[in-house]
């Protein structure tokens, strides 16, 4: 489309909100946009509607329709009532609304719970932030029908967000997100009732913290590991964020005495003032954790992203200094200790299964075959584990899944990534681990050594706005149009195509692959182990390539140095032979 034609669209989507259904300030915003020569931000602002990706609806603060603001949060709310009263006719309609601690989040929160209310849905609305755990725990354990809980999770600080969850707790699956969209789109801004039914709208917290927090010790493998060491060092922090009360809680709730928080971090604040990204994958944010951790020389440092569904570790190596655990490592040690323990308890009885996303390391694929644990591969989003569980339900048994990006599950009464369970399960395997005279960073080289040592690196390429979402676009059409013919020298064995649901062996030979839907996700696997997986973000403005790189030679930790510096070797020659570099 050509510049002055987008520009003319853009205007003209803009110039709506100039009426008097918008309120002064956002009608000023608009202005303002129209009338500056430069149209890069009005563009941004209106070139398109804000849609539901892997995450729900996210984006950045402000006026506009791509943008978050009380606007598009009530039409996104009545297209989402008016497809609940459809799909449940004659029921009386209940939801959850929840928000962490961003900017807006609160009057977001009010803005969902009035709208729900005025199309005659019960509203529980949480009293103040609380995890998106929780959120989906507690529509769940109250019977609702749906929920909506107001977060970015860990994106930066001007963004903000809308998960829409479904009656299992899990977020919203085809075919309910195509629907609630369809109904979204017929809704203008003078169809959305605004004004609440304050009768519909129930508070809850304390009540609902209790429930969750003992659900949350179903996650526990083996208590009597934490007597024996209920005074492990652990040291806290939130990130400013919602699982400032809960984690604690929970942590003591399991047994464990010895907890330190991170006084700056505990306050309060969508300006996230301590971090430049509040994303626990950005070795950054664990910063002041680290320091304290020092000082106290504690046993781990771990954190919970804002909305507390996210985690991370930070332990001891084998020179005694403090080394973050990646989120492949993370959700391998996972699942290595329940699977390894369950089983020496006695805890299997042979119809368990575990779940990891196509992006994550092979390892753990290694780990649930050598261990006879069935393991499922879904797509990257949370609601696709969600969606294994469900499927699964009353014949098979979850016992925990995740993926690279910092979040895993390791119990079912909740259907979203889960900190405050999967902490508290961190924290035993630390436990089990100092009973055993090890530390985390030794557990890891155990597994390395037994199952294969696996190094895995994410480059995040990021494109901005309109143009970054077309350049984004033309990049995979070009990778599926001219195939890389190896992978930073390696042989290619088979490619995945997970957008026509095929896999392509080197010899041309084609085979069907079986997931609930298409995504827009290439794979390369080469004969030497190497796994490249290349995906645009639903929730950013990114594309993400991942890289695991394998090496069969680490016969113990002294190999590990080596066999690191040969993967990140391997890592620049990937990135040259895919134009990375």
């Amino acid at each position: 489309m050509e510049n002055k034609e987008l520009i003319a669209q853009c205007e003209e989507r803009a110039r709506q909100w100039l009426s008097p259904s918008f309120d002064e300030e956002t009608r000023n915003a608009v202005q303002a946009m129209l009338d500056n020569e430069d149209k890069s931000e009005l563009i941004d602002s209106f070139y398109r509607d804000l849609e539901f990706g892997t995450g729900g609806l996210r984006g950045i603060m402000g006026a506009g329709t791509n943008r978050m603001n009380k606007y598009i949060v009530g039409m996104a709310t009545q297209g989402f009532a008016n497809y609940i009263l459809k799909a449940f006719p004659g029921k009386q309609c209940s939801v959850v609304v929840g928000h962490d601690c961003r900017n807006n989040g609160r009057m977001f929160a009010e803005t969902v719970a009035n709208i729900f209310s005025a199309n005659g849905i019960k509203v529980y609305l949480f009293e103040s932030l609380r995890p998106t755990p929780e959120i989906s725990f507690a529509i769940r354990h109250l019977g609702c029908q749906a929920g909506v809980n107001v977060t970015a999770s860990h994106n930066p600080r001007e963004y903000n967000g809308y998960k829409a969850y479904w009656d299992d707790g899990a977020q919203v699956l085809a075919p309910h997100d195509v629907g609630i969209i369809a109904e979204v789109n017929k809704v203008s801004i003078d169809d959305v009732k605004f004004e609440g039914n304050k009768e519909l709208i129930i508070p809850i917290g304390g009540e609902m913290d209790w429930d969750y927090i003992q659900a949350v010790k179903e996650a526990m493998v083996d208590q009597e590991v934490i007597l024996r060491n209920k005074d492990l060092n652990i040291v806290y922090s939130p990130m400013h964020g919602t699982g400032r009360v809960i984690i604690p809680m929970a942590l003591r709730s399991w047994g464990f005495q010895n907890i330190h928080v991170v006084p700056e971090q505990m306050v309060i604040d969508g300006n996230f003032p301590t971090v430049v990204s509040p994303n626990p994958e950005n070795a950054e944010a664990m910063t002041l954790g680290m320091k304290l951790g020092t000082k106290l020389n504690a046993d781990l440092v771990i954190a919970s992203d804002p909305d507390a569904d996210r985690l991370a570790i930070v332990c001891r190596n084998a020179k005694g200094e403090w080394e973050i655990i990646n989120g492949n490592q993370t959700c391998m040690m996972f699942c290595w200790y329940i699977i390894a323990n369950k089983k020496k308890l006695g805890q299997l009885k042979g119809n368990e299964f575990l779940v990891k996303t196509i992006v994550t390391t092979e390892v753990i694929r290694k780990i649930a075959e050598k261990n006879g644990v069935e393991l499922r591969d879904c797509y990257t989003g949370f609601k696709w584990i969600a969606n294994e569980i469900r499927e699964s339900e009353g014949v098979k048994k979850y016992i925990g899944g995740g993926e690279e990006s910092f979040g895993f599950l390791p119990f079912d009464k909740v259907r979203d990534k889960d900190s405050p369970a999967s902490i508290c399960l961190i924290c035993e395997i630390a436990a089990w681990a100092k009973d055993n005279g090890k530390t985390l960073y030794d557990l890891l080289m155990d597994i390395y050594v037994e199952y294969g040592f696996s190094y895995e690196y994410t480059i995040n390429v990021v494109r901005p706005g309109k143009t970054g979402a077309d350049e984004i676009k033309q990049m995979m059409e070009n990778f599926r149009k001219n195939p890389p013919t190896n992978i930073g020298g390696s042989e290619i064995a088979f490619v995945r195509d997970w957008s026509v649901l095929e896999q392509t062996n080197a010899d041309g030979s084609k085979e069907k692959l079986v997931q609930p839907a298409t995504s827009n996700v290439l794979q390369w696997f080469c004969t030497d182990g190497t796994k490249v997986s290349v995906r645009p973000s639903g929730t950013e403005p990114k594309i993400k390539f991942y890289l695991e790189i394998k090496d069969p030679s680490m016969k113990s930790a002294d190999c590990y140095e080596r066999c690191l510096n040969g993967a990140k070797a391997k890592v620049e020659e990937i990135k040259k032979s895919l134009g990375l570099d």
